[in-house]
C-alpha cells in the first residue's frame, strides 16, 4: 500500500515526543511493508540525513513563539486572516500547499495520513476525503481548554479560549470527513467519540524506539536522570514543581542530571543538578541513570519518555498523568501522588539495586506492547 504521511515537524537531533510518536508510526508503517512518503517541515536550524524520494522537506520552520521574534506576529496576523487557531497558522504555508498538490497529481496514494489537527487546513487540497486518515496524538481543544483556566490575565484568556474554540472546530472537521480517527489514549478515544463515529477511532499503544532498544543492564553514572523538551510548556512547569516541591526532600549528595533543549537556566544554579543539553541517545541517557524522574503534572496524549524510560530498564518514579495512556506498567515504575512521596520513592530507587529479573520485566513487557501496536496498526489499515 501508498501512504502519504502529513505531519508538522519531522524527527532531527532536537525532537521532542511528539516527532519521536510520528516517527513510531512512520517506522511502524514501513517495517508492515507498506511504502511510506513524508512531508513535513525542518525546525529552523536542524540538519538531518533522509532519502529525498521517501521524505520531502518543505521547509526550515520556527516553531516556538518566544524565540520566534517578529514571527509570532506574522503568526497572529495570518490565524486571524484566514479564522485559523494560532498554532495552525505557524505550519499553514503556500509551499506545503504547492508541494501536496504537486504530489498528489504525481503520484496515486491508497491512503493520506494527517497528522496533527494543526495542519487539518490541507484537507481542503485532498479531492478524495475518503483517503484520509486523522491521527491525533492529543485532543487539542482540551489543552487549550485547560491553558484558559490556567491563565492569569485577560489577554492570555482570550487568547486560549479562541484557540480552544477553532481547534475544537478543526478536529470536528477532520473526524467528520476521515475514514479513521487514531488515538493514542482511551481518554482521547472517548473525547473523539462525541465529534465522530467511535466506530472509525482506533487507539495503539505505540512503543517508540524500535532501534537501539536497551539489551542489557548499563553501568549507573549519576543517580537521578530526568529528560525533556524544555520549549513545551507542560514540561517545564513539571521541572520547575520538581525543583520547588521534590528536590528539598532530597539528600544534596545526590547527583540530578537534566536532559533536553533549553534548561540551561539551571547552570549552576544548584550544587548537585547538571544541565546536559541535548543528548544524543535519550533512552542510552535513562540507562544510565539508578533513577528516572517523571514529575508530569499536565497535558495530553502519551508520556513518550515515559515509555523511552521504561525501554531503558531503570527504575522510574512518576506522577499518575505521567503514565496516561499506559495500563498495567512493568514493576520497574513507581506511582507517585505528593511531592514528598515522589523524593521517598527516588531515594528507595536509588538505594536499591538493578536485578536482571526487573530488568527482564521491563524489557518484556516493552516487547509485548510493541508486538501488540504493530499488530493493531496492520489491522487498522487492512481495513481502510
Amino acid at each position: 500500500m501508498k501512504i502519504l504521511f502529513l505531519t508538522t515537524i519531522l524527527l532531527s537531533k532536537n525532537c521532542n515526543g511528539g516527532e519521536v510518536a510520528s516517527q513510531c508510526f512512520i517506522d511502524a508503517l514501513k517495517s508492515l511493508g507498506h511504502q511510506v512518503t513524508v512531508v513535513g517541515y525542518l525546525r529552523k536550524g536542524d540538519r538531518f540525513e533522509h532519502n529525498s524520494k521517501e521524505t520531502f522537506v518543505v521547509d526550515e520552520r520556527h516553531t516556538e513563539t518566544r524565540k520566534s521574534k517578529f514571527y509570532a506576529l506574522l503568526w497572529l496576523a495570518l490565524s486571524l486572516w484566514k479564522s485559523l487557531p494560532y498554532s495552525s497558522a505557524k505550519y499553514y504555508s503556500h509551499a506545503y500547499i504547492n508541494l501536496i498538490n504537486k504530489i498528489i497529481f504525481s503520484e496515486k496514494y491508497d491512503s493520506i495520513i494527517i497528522e496533527h489537527a494543526q495542519i487539518g487546513w490541507i484537507e481542503a487540497y485532498i479531492q478524495d476525503k475518503n483517503q484520509i486518515i486523522f491521527i491525533s496524538q492529543n485532543v487539542e481543544h482540551e489543552m487549550y481548554e485547560e491553558q484558559f483556566k490556567r491563565a492569569n490575565n485577560l489577554i492570555s484568556k482570550l487568547l486560549y479560549k479562541r484557540e480552544a474554540r477553532l481547534m475544537k472546530l478543526q478536529e470536528a472537521r477532520l473526524s467528520s470527513l476521515s475514514q479513521q480517527i487514531w488515538t493514542l489514549t482511551d481518554h482521547d478515544h472517548k473525547s473523539f467519540a462525541h465529534l465522530a463515529n467511535v466506530n472509525r477511532i482506533r487507539t495503539f499503544g505505540i512503543a517508540p524506539s524500535f532501534k537501539n532498544l536497551q539489551e542489557k543492564i548499563v553501568k549507573k553514572h549519576f543517580d537521578i536522570g530526568i529528560l525533556g523538551s524544555w520549549t513545551w510548556k507542560p514540561n517545564i512547569e513539571g521541572l520547575k514543581w520538581f525543583i520547588e516541591n521534590v528536590y528539598s526532600y532530597l539528600p544534596v549528595e545526590l547527583s540530578i542530571h537534566v536532559a533536553g533543549k533549553d534548561a540551561d537556566w539551571l547552570n549552576g544554579k544548584y550544587p548537585n543538578i547538571y544541565y546536559c543539553g541535548v543528548v544524543p541517545d535519550a533512552q542510552e541517557f535513562m540507562a544510565q541513570a539508578k533513577v528516572v524522574a517523571i514529575p508530569t503534572l499536565s497535558g495530553g496524549g502519551i508520556q513518550i519518555k515515559t515509555l523511552d524510560a521504561i525501554a531503558s530498564g531503570s527504575l522510574i518514579v512518576a506522577t499518575p498523568i505521567a503514565l496516561r495512556g499506559i495500563t498495567h506498567p512493568p514493576s520497574t515504575v513507581r506511582v507517585a501522588e505528593t511531592p514528598q512521596e515522589f523524593a521517598n520513592l527516588i531515594m528507595s530507587a536509588v538505594t536499591s539495586t538493578s536485578t536482571s529479573t526487573t530488568f527482564d520485566n521491563a524489557k518484556n513487557w516493552y516487547r509485548s506492547r510493541r508486538e501488540q501496536f504493530l499488530n493493531d496498526l496492520a489491522s487498522a489499515v487492512s481495513s481502510t
